[in-house]
């Protein structure tokens, strides 16, 4: 349906939205024979982040204590695999050689766990002041990190699969200006690799950003991507997930990033909130961060999955 949203004062074009249809929890799922769509959280875990690697096991950041959950995407049942250092786990990925990179929120700081074990492998001061660690992308040389308070991008460089022994700070230049609220905030390469793109939650703007930091705005044929948070790109395919709007956008992008087009918004009413996505087989799995609904030890949380929206533009 048509739907124009009002949103920090301005109105984001209307927009074609596609109600996606998948189980109501996790138990009819079950009897069903297939993995449920419905994944419970503890209670009070306040989710966030989320990383799939290629086994059928997702792995989900609390922005409370920072611990990580990891659920099995075929039975729903799971159990905290790291407990956390008091502070935020926010944006997480899963590199090739099964390690998952943890943005730290208003800790400052990255650390790098054992997918098997869950035993730090390495931790680094991203921050000395104010700051918020937002999220993490892995590309064939480096682990890119960014911030919403500070406009710099975090590097881990990856040379040989080894970890550093410092993160590299490279200062944002070009169109992306911080301002108040959050800024950068999701993050992925663009389709020929060749540099990043960065999603501005406050603006909407969304950022090619090269290896120097330079910065040059996307046209989005006046397109918003206001409220934007976790990003993945799949081939010239870019899901952006606009949190408080409760939808996935579904962008197609030229290989060098420079120009996108919306295609369509996704919707699901078991949206609350959704912050970040990861996909595994034909779904998307979004944790519901809630951040609108006051957080307690006895508030409950969900990830849901939703089958993944095509890139044609729907009739």
């Amino acid at each position: 349906m048509k739907l124009p949203i009002t949103i920090l004062g301005a109105i984001v074009p209307a927009l074609t939205m596609t109600i996606a249809t998948a189980g109501p929890a996790a138990a009819s799922d079950q009897r069903a024979g297939t993995p449920p769509t419905t994944l419970a959280l503890p209670d009070g875990f306040q989710p966030e982040g989320i990383a799939i690697g290629a086994g059928p096991f997702a792995y989900i950041g609390s922005m409370a204590d920072g611990s990580v959950y990891r659920v099995d995407l075929r039975t729903g049942r799971g159990a905290v695999f790291s407990r956390g250092p008091g502070t935020p786990s926010l944006g997480m990925k899963i590199d090739p050689y099964g390690r998952l990179f943890v943005a730290g929120g208003t800790g400052g700081d990255a650390r790098v766990l054992d997918v098997r074990t869950g035993r730090i492998l390495a931790s680094y001061r991203l921050a000395a002041g104010p700051s918020f660690v937002n999220d993490v992308v892995i590309t064939k040389g480096a682990a890119w990190i960014t911030d919403s308070t500070n406009a710099v991008l975090y590097k881990l460089p990856l040379r040989g699969g080894r970890l550093p022994a410092r993160p590299v700070r490279i200062p944002l230049t070009g169109d992306l200006r911080y301002g108040t609220g959050f800024n950068a905030n999701g993050i992925t390469p663009t389709p020929d690799g060749r540099a990043l793109l960065v999603v501005q939650s406050n603006t909407g703007g969304l950022f090619r950003v090269e290896p120097s930091g330079r910065t040059r705005r996307v046209d989005l044929h006046g397109e918003s991507l206001v409220e934007g948070d976790g990003l993945l790109l799949r081939g010239r395919t870019m899901y952006a997930v606009q949190n408080r709007l409760n939808v996935v956008t579904v962008l197609r992008l030229n290989a060098a990033g420079t120009e996108g087009r919306v295609v369509r918004r996704v919707g699901d009413p078991r949206f609350d909130v959704p912050a970040t996505v990861a996909a595994f087989g034909s779904r998307l799995y979004l944790p519901n961060a809630r951040f609108d609904t006051p957080a307690t030890p006895d508030t409950p949380y969900t990830a849901v999955a939703i089958p993944t929206p095509g890139s044609a533009r729907p009739r």
